[in-house]
Order: C-alpha cells, then structure tokens, then sequence
C-alpha cells in the first residue's frame, strides 16, 4: 500500500516562499538540500508528515508558467472563516469564503489561497470528510 510524502512546486525566491507558507499556514522547514544548480527545501505542518517541496532552480530569472495543468494542495483548519480573516489582515491573495453543496448538502466550505509564485491553495473548513 503506498500513502502520499509530499507535492513539488517549483519556486523563484526561497525566502519568500518559506516566509509565506510559514505565515500562512505554519508550514516548518523539515530538510533543505543544497545543489549546485537548484535547492530542494521540505516544509510541513508538525501535525503532519506530509510535506511540500519547494524546487528552486537557481538560474531560474522569470516566474514559472503554471499553464492549464496544475490544480491546488489543500489544507484543514478549525475555522475557515478565522483563517480567511487572518489571510485577509496579513494581505494574502485570499478568495471569498465558498461552500461546495451536493443538493442541499454542504460537503465543505472553503477559500483559496494565492502563494507568492501564483500557486493554488484551498484552505477547507476541518469536519465532514475533511475530519
């Protein structure tokens, strides 16, 4: 059986990228490998052995182009409408809180989040199926 380490964004800044994801989510620095040409940095939430790897490729002088590809990680909190006020107070990128019904069924409430790069996080309201 197989179970999920990590995800891979690549990143132009790692300051930035490491003071966002800290900010925002509380993500800590797990590992970090220095490379000639790129550096790897593993983050992750104490909570969780999941981790998100940040790729910096040094020569790198222009963002990434995301394309039509790539979709979002997500993260739980206990109050999704704290964390979006939280989001909004600090000045990141933040959508509307939404809810996802499946007829008169809420199966999540939820926002986006915008990092530094441009990547997608769906932060989730914690209950349902996000327990």
């Amino acid at each position: 059986m197989s179970k999920p380490v990590h995800a891979m964004i690549r990143v132009r800044d790692e300051e930035r990228a490491r003071d966002y994801y800290a900010r925002a989510f509380g993500f800590e620095p797990a590992d970090r490998y220095d490379f000639d040409d790129f550096t790897l940095i593993y983050l992750r939430d104490p909570a969780s052995p999941f981790e998100l790897e940040l790729t910096v490729n040094k020569s790198r002088d222009k963002p990434y182009d995301l394309g039509d590809g790539y979709g979002h990680i997500a993260v739980v909190v206990d109050d999704v409408e704290a964390e979006h006020a939280r989001h909004v107070r600090e000045g990141f990128p933040a959508t509307d809180v939404k809810a996802l019904k499946h007829g008169e069924t809420v199966l999540a409430r939820f926002f986006f989040a915008t990092d530094p790069d441009g990547y997608k996080i769906e932060v989730i309201q914690r209950g349902g199926r996000f327990a």
